[in-house]
């Protein structure tokens, strides 16, 4: 009798560690702090996951812990690692139609980018994703805007001899074509480079500007608005072989745990240009506002620099930039 219980107990225990044993682990790595909106997008479809109890865990590596930010999506692509959100432009060199999504004036605000990320332009990219075994769980676009030292920046004459600091190649071939001269260096050295004069004005995303403080360092601050220039598509990204390899049950929970953290992302998008406007406003730096003017200018320069030289370089540009600004 008590052989028994025993062997019924034993079993029972070796259930369960059996159940524990062939649970999923991915690896999810990002660049980002745990207070960046692209770190709880990650921990949000981490935790939806979690509570669907279908033995699927996803392990998140920040701050740069796993991989260098711009050496992630080659690791991604080859099964080195399973999930990633970086901005999709970081992997331009492999795919230069990823160009496309941090160009300016392609995006004129989170509503756009919303209906953008659901058209046939982002389905023409996935597919050159899924050439390289990837694919995307949540869509996501970051706005910014400019800051001047002692002016404000709304139009394409505004930048005219200014040394200036843009956000990606196409930033500053589109503001070299506006008389602007071009100063490259990573966002975290703006503040330094405006408190000793290298900078007169610099262009980044809404988050940047505020965690590297620069309200300290300018007289004006153009936020996204109704009207945005910097547009920068940001998803979270999944190898695709590991996902085909999971049950169907485990699938559905990544789908449905991404499509609510799809919402809260641009929800939260829009909260951060906001904010950064407040943040600004309260520490007495003056705010502009671009118009819909003002952003059809920039476009129209954009067109003969960005984009002329961004259809000039890679093969099938031209119909990709078309399918991007049919998107109404």
């Amino acid at each position: 009798m008590k052989f028994a219980k025993f062997t019924a107990t034993a079993m029972a225990a070796c259930l369960a560690f059996g159940s524990a044993a062939s649970a999923e682990t991915l690896r999810l790595s990002h660049q980002w702090s745990n207070k960046d909106v692209r770190h709880q997008v990650a921990q949000m479809v981490a935790d939806e996951v979690a509570a669907a109890d279908v033995d699927l865990d996803i392990q998140i590596f920040g701050s740069k812990s796993l991989f260098k930010p711009r050496e992630q999506y080659r690791p991604l692509s080859r099964g080195q690692l399973d999930m990633t959100v970086l901005p999709l432009s970081y992997a331009g060199g492999q795919q230069p139609a990823y160009n496309l999504t941090l160009m300016p004036g392609m995006v004129k605000n989170h509503d756009h980018a919303a209906r953008l990320s659901a058209s046939p332009f982002m389905a023409a990219l996935e597919e050159k994703m899924a050439d390289d075994d990837v694919m995307v769980l949540v869509h996501g676009y970051l706005a910014g805007g400019f800051v001047g030292k002692d002016k404000c920046i709304t139009k394409p004459e505004d930048v005219k001899g200014l040394q200036t600091r843009a956000a990606g190649k196409a930033f500053e071939q589109m503001l070299a074509g506006a008389g602007a001269s071009i100063t490259g260096m990573a966002s975290s050295e703006i503040y330094n480079a405006m408190q000793t004069g290298v900078l007169n004005a610099a262009n980044t995303s809404s988050s940047s500007f505020v965690s590297y403080r620069i309200y300290e360092q300018v007289s004006c601050y153009t936020p996204a608005g109704d009207v945005a220039l910097w547009f920068m598509y940001q998803p979270l990204l999944m190898n695709k072989s590991r996902f085909d390899g999971l049950t169907p049950e485990q699938q559905k929970a990544l789908m449905d745990a991404s499509a609510k953290a799809q919402a809260f992302y641009l929800e939260e998008a829009k909260k951060q240009d906001a904010a950064s406007e407040q943040v600004f406003r309260d520490a007495g730096v003056e705010i502009a506002q671009m118009s819909a003017e003002d952003f059809e200018a920039w476009r129209a320069l954009a067109q003969e620099t960005s984009y002329a030289s961004f259809v000039e370089e890679v093969e099938g540009g031209q119909e990709l930039l078309d399918m991007a600004l049919a998107v109404d």
